[in-house]
């Protein structure tokens, strides 16, 4: 479509940037589509261009590439605006978003998206990506701005009070762990499976599931398969290298219905999760996952020095471009996982928050599918985070130390509350040159 323009911001973080225009280059419903590659790093966002550039030449396709640093000029006339910006250098303040709460007694396990190093993260990330949102709504107020940076819910929600008509939503891809796990449990193809999955980003379950062909209820399946799967399947090599499970074991076998993430993740917003998590295999995840994007980075742009640029941009696995497709031809599509306002879709959590959730695709957008009452006892694991997530957006929004310190009060992986402001003295002291707390 030659009135369509994606903006993707970021595009210098090359596994993402070229994935995501792989899936754009090959899409059909996008064809003749102007692309847009923003990033802040002119060196990497010019490998990006040249790699796109030439998958254009060399398949002789007909969209119209476009490469700035400036956001501004990018932004004109965008209709869709994809998001994946980090705060870097990434690993190193990951390292300290983890050692610092630590050496407080923190049992956070992993210091990504929740516990005191999400809240630092969040801290850091949010401000940027709410500026690029001011220039949106200035610039391009109908735009669609779909967002992959973390901590996810912490980021839409920031948007939704400051930006409240933007049309925003959050793709995040825990949900593949689901059809990854499930065949593997119920010895059923995952796409004879009707899914019902939601809650918070990197803290969601399935609520609901349903064999296709005759409408069995699966949960009970889940719930003796499932347990019995997961006692042995967690001391495994993807257990302990990929896909730590003991925490998702522990929450399927006392819970009743099983996490489509893993340890690393629904383990950072509870408190006793270090209890029962595989540590282990957090480690090697993150060891594994540091590894794996430093060398891929670096292998990506040593071919794209030796012109074999146009082998890399492939399609990814993610769900942008699926979502703007099914947008633009009014698909009515059933997408199993996003991220958006709450509006009653789950109804026992509160109307201001972002929550994960199924949704239709169609021409009036991203629409999320009621869940009605999320299970008890599994939503109190969940409200724990709600409150610290409110408090830990007014601190960004209120540029507040004192919302600082409440969220920090509230949360439960950070149990010694008369260490509170030393500890944020030390990280504020750390960061001085990116956070500004009064």
């Amino acid at each position: 479509m030659a009135s369509t323009k994606i903006v993707v911001i970021g595009a210098g973080s090359l596994q993402f940037g070229l994935g995501t225009c792989g899936s754009i280059f090959n899409s059909k419903v996008l064809k003749d589509a102007t692309v847009s590659l923003h990033d802040i790093n002119a060196e990497n966002l010019e490998y990006a261009r040249d790699a796109c550039q030439a998958k254009i030449d060399h398949d002789r396709l007909n969209f119209t590439l476009e490469s700035t640093t400036d956001r501004k000029e990018a932004l004109k006339g965008a209709n869709f605006i994809i998001n994946s910006i980090e705060v870097g250098p990434r690993f190193d303040w990951w390292e300290l978003d983890k050692r610092i709460p630590w050496k407080y007694g923190s049992p956070q396990v992993f210091g990504e998206n929740g516990g005191p190093g999400g809240m630092f993260h969040s801290l850091r990330v949010v401000p940027p990506i709410l500026d690029i949102c001011e220039d949106i709504n200035k610039i391009c107020p109908d735009a669609t701005f779909i967002n992959y940076s973390n901590p996810m819910h912490r980021i839409l929600l920031s948007i939704k009070r400051k930006f409240p008509k933007l049309k925003t939503v959050g793709l995040c891809h825990e949900i593949a762990f689901a059809e990854y796990l499930l065949p593997k449990i119920l010895k059923i193809p995952f796409e004879k499976m009707d899914l019902w999955c939601g809650g918070l980003n990197h803290m969601g379950a399935i609520i609901k599931a349903n064999y296709k062909d005759t409408n069995e209820d699966l949960i009970p399946e889940i719930r003796q398969r499932g347990v019995k799967f997961l006692k042995r399947w967690r001391w495994s090599i993807p257990s302990r290298m990929l896909h730590p499970v003991g925490l998702t074991l522990y929450i399927l076998e006392n819970f009743g219905f099983l996490p489509y993430t893993n340890d690393s993740h629904y383990g950072e917003y509870i408190g006793w999760a270090k209890e029962v998590v595989n540590m282990q295999g957090i480690r090697s995840f993150y060891n594994l996952y540091r590894f794996f994007v430093n060398y891929s980075g670096t292998q990506i742009r040593k071919k794209i020095k030796r012109n074999n640029g146009h082998k890399l941009v492939k399609p990814d696995h993610e769900r942008a471009i699926p979502i703007i497709e099914g947008i633009l031809s009014d698909s009515n599509y059933h997408e199993l996982s996003v991220n958006l306002p709450n509006k009653g879709i789950i109804s026992n959590l509160p109307e201001d928050l972002v929550i994960e959730c199924p949704a239709i695709i169609n021409k009036s957008g991203v629409n999320g599918i009621p869940l009605g009452e999320y299970p008890e006892p599994l939503v109190d694991l969940l409200r724990d985070e709600v409150t610290v997530q409110d408090l830990v957006v007014k601190a960004i929004l209120n540029n507040s130390r004192d919302y600082a310190v409440q969220a920090l009060q509230a949360d439960p992986n950070f149990p010694r509350k008369f260490l509170i402001d030393t500890f944020l003295d030390e990280m504020l002291e750390l960061q001085k040159d990116w956070i500004k707390l009064e």
